[in-house]
Order: C-alpha cells, then sequence, then structure tokens
C-alpha cells in the first residue's frame, strides 16, 4: 500500500506541476520527433518498426465534463507525408478504447504485447488506405463523452487509448495526434496530458546533427532502469540526463536488432522524469522503437511533456572550510 501511494503523490504532483502545459501535441514540440510511425503488417521490420502496432494513452482530468475530441494528423498512408516502398498499398486501422480494462486491463501497458485485442471497450475503429482527401488533413473521434473513459485514481482523472495497427501492406504510415476541446482546432485540454509505453517514430534526417528528447517518468519504485532501442541502426547516440546525470551514455541498436542497458535511478531522481536524448546524424530519416522498463521488468510512461518539467542536472559543489 505505501509504495502505491508513494507513486499516487509522485505522479499527482507532477502532473499538477506541468498541467498548464500544452501536453496534448503527440509529439510535441519539446520533444523534437517528427511524427509517430507505423509499418503495414507486410513490411521489414528492418524498416524500423518491430510489431506494426503503437498504444496512446490520453488523460481527461477529473474535473471535465465538456466533450473531448482525439484528433489524428493524416492517417491515410500513401500521400507526402509517409515512407512508401512502391505504390502505395498500406491499410491501418486506428480503435478507439474506453472504459474498464482500457488503462489497467492485462498488458495494456506492455510494449510488447502478445494478445492481438486490446483491453478495453472498443468506441470506434476506423481504417484508412491511401484516402487523397486525408493526405496532410485531420480526420477526428469525438465528441467524447469524459465519462466513457476509465477512471484511474493515480492519475486523478479519466483514459481513453488508441491503437493503431497496420493491417497489410507494406508502406510507413506517418502521423500525428492532438487532443483537444475541439473538433476542428487544436485546443489543449486543460490539465489532460498523452503518454505511451512503447514508443515508434522518426528520427529526421539532419545535415549535421539532431537531437530529439524523450521522457520516461520515474515513480518512487524505480531501483534501476532498462532502457530498449530497436533498429536505430548505429547512426544515433544516446544520452541520459535529469537531476543527476549529465549525459550518462546509453546503448544504441543496430539495423534491425534490439539492443539495451542498465542504469541505476538515485532517489533524487523519484517523481520526475528523465531526458533520453538521441543524437543523429544520419542524412535519411530513421525510423526505431523504443521503450523503457524498471528493475521489475515494469514498463514506464513516455509523457508527451514531461512531467515535473524538462530535467536540469544538479552540480554537486563541495565547499571545503579552511581553518
Amino acid at each position: 500500500m505505501l509504495k502505491h501511494i508513494c507513486w499516487f503523490c509522485s505522479a499527482a504532483l507532477a502532473l499538477a506541476a506541468t498541467a498548464p502545459a500544452r501536453a496534448q501535441a503527440v509529439p510535441n514540440p519539446v520533444e523534437r520527433v517528427e511524427s509517430l510511425i507505423t509499418f503495414g503488417a507486410d513490411s521489414d521490420k528492418q524498416w524500423g518498426d518491430d510489431d506494426f502496432t503503437q498504444t496512446f494513452f490520453f488523460l481527461v482530468p477529473a474535473q471535465q465534463r465538456t466533450p473531448v475530441y482525439i484528433r489524428i494528423f493524416d492517417p491515410s498512408c500513401g500521400g507526402r507525408f509517409d515512407d512508401l516502398k512502391g505504390p502505395a498499398n498500406t491499410i491501418t486501422s486506428f480503435s478507439l478504447y474506453g472504459g474498464p480494462g482500457t488503462y489497467t486491463g492485462p498488458q495494456a501497458r506492455d510494449p510488447r504485447p502478445t494478445n492481438p485485442v486490446p483491453p478495453g471497450r472498443l468506441l470506434k475503429s476506423q481504417q484508412f488506405g491511401h484516402e487523397p482527401q486525408y493526405d496532410g488533413q485531420w480526420f477526428v473521434f469525438g465528441p467524447l463523452n469524459p465519462l466513457e473513459g476509465e477512471p484511474v485514481e493515480e492519475f486523478k482523472g479519466r483514459v481513453f487509448k488508441i491503437v493503431a495497427r497496420g493491417l497489410s501492406g507494406n508502406d510507413g504510415n506517418l502521423y500525428r495526434y492532438f487532443f483537444s476541446t475541439s473538433p476542428t482546432e487544436n485546443v489543449s485540454v486543460e490539465g489532460g496530458n498523452a503518454f505511451t509505453y512503447e514508443y515508434c517514430f522518426r528520427l529526421p534526417a539532419t545535415a549535421s546533427k539532431t537531437t530529439v528528447h524523450l521522457y520516461p517518468f520515474v515513480n518512487d519504485r524505480v531501483v534501476s532502469i532498462k532502457q530498449s532501442n530497436f533498429d536505430a541502426d548505429n547512426a544515433a547516440t544516446i544520452n541520459v540526463f535529469s537531476i543527476a546525470k549529465n549525459g550518462q551514455p546509453a546503448t544504441v541498436s543496430g539495423d534491425g536488432d534490439w539492443a539495451s542497458s542498465v542504469l541505476p535511478i538515485a532517489n533524487k531522481e523519484h517523481g520526475l522524469s528523465l531526458d533520453l536524448r538521441l543524437t543523429s546524424t544520419k542524412p535519411a530519416p530513421n525510423d526505431m522503437v523504443f521503450y523503457v522498463t524498471d528493475q521489475y521488468d515494469t514498463a514506464l510512461p513516455f509523457f508527451a511533456i514531461p512531467l515535473g518539467g524538462r530535467p536540469r542536472y544538479q552540480y554537486d559543489i563541495g565547499v571545503k572550510v579552511h581553518r
């Protein structure tokens, strides 16, 4: 019980501290991630997607009673924003879940789930192929009654989720989300947030080098973390920054394989986000997968806006008194 209370307190306080932030753009500008990506089920995994599915959660604050909307930018696959491997042939489904099990059900937060049926109540599902009307345009789930989300006490709110799945084809579907109070504009849900437990995303191309930021949240139970990444092509470096870490290096994967490394967590890092900085020097875009687990092999959430603010290393300055 004490562990649960500690986790609840650290998460709730951190959420409160970042509530005014524009946290509902996914990816968020502070992350500098180009786009989310999900490949069709016939794709080669060496292109950067290990399981052709991706889950994002959307948190509605407990006091919210007016409708909310989840907007998807460019959900179709075949236009100028997508990664085509020939003639467009990919079908992607976006499935919206709410109610019991959405967040707390078996494997709901597992970064590598084996159950093909996500837990929760399916509210709506939409499939997209190459529909020109959605090329560079928005599709909207909603209006959503906040009470249809699963209540989650530790977040003081209710949770919806969207599961994106590449059903067929071999193209990469690039897309983004925005959690909004408007069906036609990107208007942040005050006190809301968005997060995932496994991130499949695109590192942007660069002529020199570019850095993206991932912000896993460290609760009070964490003693160590294990970062796992897939298909970084040995073309990036990973360094971990926090209140106690000033660029600690982490292991990077090769082409089409997984790599991982374990890092200890200090007590003063509890209740805060880490800053995992991936710096790429690759002249072409690179798609990859990333997740983080604790010493119990439990996945940690990546919030769009780092809980507790962006981590800043605190130097320990030793002072000697001469007598």
